[in-house]
């Protein structure tokens, strides 16, 4: 049973955030590389754009896999919206933000492209968060408020979309979902 999950969830990662943060970047380094002009070509600022960019990956990373574990623990489901949370997940970074795990794919993005020093990769994670931005807004955020009902409205007024607030959302207990 626990091998079903663990697959449940490493196929999600594959078909969604995998293809954003491995496999667009892959494609766009090869099949783009003569277009892209690198802005960090001297020694010293690729080295400190080597470090940024890396503490961005490994924060970005860490924020997603601290998600994805609080989706299967807390919300008991995936990332995935064909198999999704059956519990509305408030706890950890969803107390600060409702979108933590794509702002941890945005991290990551971000710092590809400041790794790399590569602008098509800093254009990819803008229209990555523009993308998402608009998802969230005309599709998950309404399908999450016919899942939860009034958990969700009550999140929603209480915690921001992107950017944290100052003061914290009290109670993270899990939210049920209205389906059955």
């Amino acid at each position: 049973m626990q091998w079903q999950q663990t697959l449940r969830h490493l196929l999600a990662i594959l078909f969604l955030p995998g293809m954003a943060a491995v496999a667009v970047p892959y494609w766009l380094l090869t099949a783009f590389e003569a277009a892209d002009t690198h802005w960090n070509s001297g020694s010293l600022s690729m080295g400190l754009g080597r470090l940024v960019g890396a503490l961005f990956i490994i924060s970005g990373l860490g924020l997603f896999i601290w998600c994805v574990s609080l989706f299967a623990k807390i919300g008991r489901g995936t990332l995935a919206p064909w198999d999704p949370t059956c519990n509305l997940v408030a706890a950890g970074p969803y107390r600060f933000i409702r979108n933590p795990m794509i702002s941890g794919v945005a991290l990551l993005l971000i710092g590809q492209a400041v790794f790399w020093g590569s602008w098509l990769l800093g254009l990819w994670a803008g229209l990555f968060v523009a993308i998402n931005h608009l998802y969230f807004l005309f599709s998950e955020e309404p399908g999450l408020e016919k899942r939860f009902g009034q958990p969700y409205r009550v999140y929603k007024t209480q915690v921001p979309r992107w950017i944290p607030r100052l003061r914290l959302r009290r109670g993270s207990k899990p939210m049920r979902s209205d389906r059955k």
